[in-house]
């Protein structure tokens, strides 16, 4: 009996895949939503695999953040703990200090963290808040070789380039969803607001990390049109939260998102975006070791490890055994 050599025929999903990894036309919102609502899970999840294999960064990224000022926000993120606007129970603390944020990036260093982000809670930054800041990255960068992140809400392009002067090498400000559905969760800022901060960082030299939340009451299609504004972003590294639902804020009493539809959001973020670097974020506790390897082949190629702002993070040592398990290299790039 001669063997059957016949293959069976490429799906919708692999061959967008396969259009994506040749350099083709990028994935369209109207092929990433028919998938999502339409292809079997598991193809979906193996076209997102075979991009990531192709295309994503073979370096699976570490980076570590500084609680540096926490709570009493002014704005009124829905999802966010830290808002003045409502009663959740936690800590807040003013500015820490150059001390602490030196110690922090020395603790990262040595645990084999490649980057560290200085952030902190409110709409934007005083002059004098600049300067503290600009003073602590000065002296991080002279004590540590860890790269320099920042997340400090809206700032003008001069914030930013005071910062990037004194060493400060990566901006992050997430879009947090589709901007169609953002007015729903946030009223006291604006999509627009954050894209023109991006675009400021870009304009004086930074690189940019832009990502947002997934678990919010989103569609399919805004899930669709959030990973396409991502996209648009362009930047190389996209924080992927999964919505930790927390006693006080108006998402506080939301059932915590099924696996399915956390792969599902990795997967599609992973098709609009070949080459970026998919970071777990806040909210990968929730997900056992099983669940995060899943993730980590449909499009996971980074992470944060350490405290959070307001939840739980994984241990330092957590997602670098999944990594390397899956073939990343996990070693951590430093400056020279």
């Amino acid at each position: 009996m001669q063997p059957n050599t016949e293959t069976a025929p490429a799906t919708d999903a692999l061959r967008l895949a396969d259009r994506i990894v040749a350099g083709g036309a990028p994935a369209t919102a109207e092929e990433l939503l028919d998938l999502l609502k339409h292809a079997p899970r598991e193809e979906l999840h193996e076209a997102a695999h075979r991009v990531t294999e192709a295309l994503a960064p073979k370096r699976f990224d570490f980076c570590a953040i500084i609680n540096a000022r926490a709570g009493r926000c002014p704005e009124n993120c829905k999802w966010c703990a830290q808002s003045a606007h409502y009663q959740t129970g936690m800590k807040c603390h003013g500015w820490v200090g150059t001390e602490a944020c030196v110690k922090a990036a020395k603790d990262a260093e040595r645990n084999g963290v490649g980057h560290i982000g200085i952030v902190t809670a409110g709409r934007a930054q005083s002059k004098e808040d600049i300067d503290a800041l600009c003073d602590a990255l000065r002296a991080m960068k002279r004590e540590t070789k860890v790269h320099l992140c920042a997340s400090l809400g809206l700032l003008s392009e001069e914030d930013l380039r005071r910062l990037k002067e004194a060493g400060l090498e990566r901006y992050h400000c997430n879009i947090e969803t589709a901007p169609s559905y953002f007015g729903e969760l946030c009223t006291t800022h604006t999509p627009e607001q954050k894209m023109a901060t991006l675009e400021a960082a870009r304009r004086v030299g930074l690189e940019v990390c832009s990502g947002g939340i997934v678990g919010m009451g989103e569609s399919d299609e805004q899930l669709v049109e959030f990973a396409l504004a991502l996209a648009r972003v362009g930047a190389p590294s996209i924080p992927v939260n999964i919505l930790h639902p927390i006693e006080g804020t108006p998402l506080g009493t939301r059932a915590p998102l099924p696996v399915a539809r956390v792969l599902d959001s990795v997967s599609i973020i992973r098709l609009a975006n070949p080459r970026a670097g998919l970071r777990f974020a806040g909210g990968r506790p929730q997900l056992p070791d099983d669940d995060a390897r899943r993730a980590i082949y449909c499009g996971i190629t980074a992470g944060i490890a350490g405290p959070m702002l307001t939840t739980p993070g994984p241990d330092y040592a957590d997602d670098r055994a999944l990594a390397a398990e899956a073939g990343f290299d996990v070693s951590q790039p430093l400056r020279g």
